[in-house]
């Protein structure tokens, strides 16, 4: 797709991918391939919306920070000496380099390059040798701050400062979540990102997807959670995400060769939770894998038409960690389910490449893919509403013709 196929033609037909899977559609394969595309993407979706970014127990004491990066934006978020939450760009305001990189604790960051000085809130608190440098105020100067919000211990962030609250979107799949208590479950912080090569939708569609479970992943290690036990809730109108059940055979059933959980359960698991795992998505970029004993995140994070990094993260019952056999146990658990993340991972790589032939088409919808109905709802009207939007502003900036001449 090229710039001129950014149309009104394109954008209205995506809304057969709204419909319910007995007519939908799948969004059209430039959406995922395209580079023109995801530029305007950036405007329809990232630029406004909740990104999460990670856990607020990465950032627990004063000085305490983390950086991460999405479409290309390097992020920093701090524990201030007020004990307040920030997030800010990580560019220096002098000549854009860096001032942060990887996790840590600090009294304020330092640009290498030339010493500038930030506080922890992202003021500029000195600035060597520009005292001959007319009208410079360092008062004035600040790395941009964005906007912050916790939800259930995990940090999202929004480059929109007047964006509406997030947790009040949320309602439905907080309390679905509720049994796990996930502001106060324990986990590791991740492992260092993978960058993969795939479109950010391919990852998030199969993070969500229930109809290839039965069938990718077929045998011992994923068979007690069947694909034909899917169910998908209706999200309320307006809902910033959406979730899928899938029952599972047995109660307490985990990713391991038992089938059965080995560290301690939720302790506020009520018994249906028990019969079933919880499959939570925040678009555009938290998806959640909530079994008995451990739950699963995953943070997308999009930073090319074909590209995105994804935060792999587990979370545990309180106190878990401490069993002296945990080690072991998550092994166990990790085995079963890196297994299958391999098979996963396989097959995104080949959906892209099937994404960028000439014989790609937009396919239709198996009952088993509600989830995926509902990721085009929260995406498309995004997508569309940001189309009209540039469409009226080009329209409203367009020059006025001079009047007719009335002949003498």
């Amino acid at each position: 797709m090229s710039a001129h196929l950014l149309n009104d033609a394109f954008f209205d037909g995506l809304s057969t991918s709204m419909e319910g899977f007995e007519t939908a559609e799948t969004l059209p394969p430039a959406c995922y391939v395209d580079a023109g595309f995801y530029e305007f993407e950036k405007e329809a979706v990232f630029n406004h919306e909740w990104l999460c970014v990670g856990r607020e127990s990465w950032v627990k004491t004063a000085g305490d920070y983390f950086t991460t990066t999405i479409i290309g934006e390097p992020v920093i978020v701090a524990r201030t000496r007020k004990n307040e939450l920030v997030a800010m760009s990580s560019v220096c305001q002098h000549r854009a380099m860096l001032v942060a990189e990887g996790h840590g604790n600090t009294r304020g960051f330092v640009c290498p390059y030339h010493h500038w000085t930030y506080g922890l809130d992202g003021k500029l608190v000195n600035a060597p040798a520009m005292e001959q440098t007319c009208g410079f105020d360092k008062k004035k100067i600040a790395l941009p701050r964005f906007k912050v919000e916790v939800w259930l211990g995990f940090v999202f962030i929004n480059f929109d400062l007047d964006a509406a609250p997030l947790g009040p979107r949320l309602t439905e799949i907080e309390s679905a979540l509720a049994g796990y208590d996930l502001a106060n479950a324990e986990g590791p912080r991740p492992d260092p990102a993978a960058k993969l090569p795939w479109n950010w939708k391919v990852m998030f569609e199969n993070n969500n997807d229930g109809y290839h479970a039965s069938r990718l992943h077929q045998g011992p290690l994923h068979d007690f959670v069947p694909s034909a036990q899917s169910v998908f809730p209706e999200p309320p109108h307006g809902a910033a995400g959406y979730l899928r059940f899938n029952g599972t055979l047995h109660a307490d059933a985990s990713f391991n060769v038992t089938q059965k959980a080995l560290l301690p359960v939720f302790p506020k698991l009520t018994e249906v939770d028990r019969n079933r795992m919880t499959f939570a998505n925040i678009p555009p970029t938290l998806s959640l894998v909530v079994t008995s004993d451990m739950v699963i995140y995953l943070i997308v994070r999009a930073d090319g038409a074909e590209t995105h990094e994804m935060d792999t993260g587990l979370l545990f019952a309180p106190g878990a960690m401490e069993d002296p056999a945990f080690e072991h146990k998550l092994a166990m658990n990790m085995a079963a389910a890196g297994s299958i993340i391999a098979q996963d991972l396989h097959v995104d790589g080949l959906v892209q490449a099937g994404l960028r032939s000439r014989f790609a088409i937009r396919g239709r919808y198996s009952w088993q893919e509600g989830a995926q109905i509902a990721f085009n709802r929260w995406l498309t009207p995004r997508y569309q509403g940001t189309w009209k939007a540039m469409q009226a502003d080009v329209g409203a900036k367009a020059p006025v013709a001079a009047p007719a001449r009335v002949p003498a």
